[in-house]
């Protein structure tokens, strides 16, 4: 004896549910391949274009450090990174170094592109190996020239003097000796139109 064909589409609904019990099958098997992707932590990198957004902007308001990595020709990101003190003024990431710093040789070499991040992830270097976590901070690519502005200068030391009040007593007449007499500069990075990534 022949069973009659359900009726009112249950036979869609076994489908359905089969299908269902199989892509959450599958599902369940890739987990452990997927998991690491989604869990990953992941860099905002901000074009000139958006270097007024929201989330960059309240960063470079409230952070003591940009970590700070020359770009070589081909652009691949230098192996020297760092985090500075930093102002930011008239859209753009000023900060004072030494001039035989490798922020500064890169700039005489005409290596000027740099990727910046913003927020503070402590030290990079570290006791034992290296702390990479300021790559999930957001990050722009920059263009870096020397700023031979005093005035320039007295208004960075004049942010330094609000976010870093403790030290600056000490690094104040130090930045302005050394930019006085060549052996400290002003950088200056400009973010640089760049598609989004």
């Amino acid at each position: 004896m022949r069973h009659p064909r359900p009726r009112g589409g249950a036979g869609i609904r076994d489908l359905i549910s089969r299908r269902r019990f199989l892509v959450a099958s599958a599902g369940l098997a890739l987990w452990p391949l997927v998991r690491p992707a989604l869990a990953a932590p992941r860099t905002r990198r901000f074009a000139a274009g958006d270097a007024i957004s929201p989330e960059l902007a309240a960063a470079l308001d409230k952070s003591p450090f940009v970590y700070v990595s020359p770009l070589r020709a081909n652009g691949e990101e230098s192996t020297c990174h760092a985090e500075v003190w930093f102002g930011w003024l008239d859209g753009a990431v000023h900060l004072t170094t030494a001039a035989k710093s490798w922020k500064a040789r890169a700039v005489a070499r005409g290596l000027t592109r740099a990727r910046l991040w913003v927020g503070d992830h402590g030290r990079w270097k570290q006791i034992v190996g290296r702390n990479e976590s300021f790559r999930t901070a957001p990050s722009f690519v920059a263009r870096a020239s020397v700023v031979k502005d005093a005035a320039v200068l007295e208004r960075l030391l004049s942010v330094y003097a609000r976010k870093y009040p403790d030290e600056i007593a000490t690094w104040g007449p130090r930045m302005r000796a050394g930019q006085a007499d060549g052996t400290r500069l002003l950088l200056r990075y400009a973010p640089e139109p760049a598609a989004r990534t």
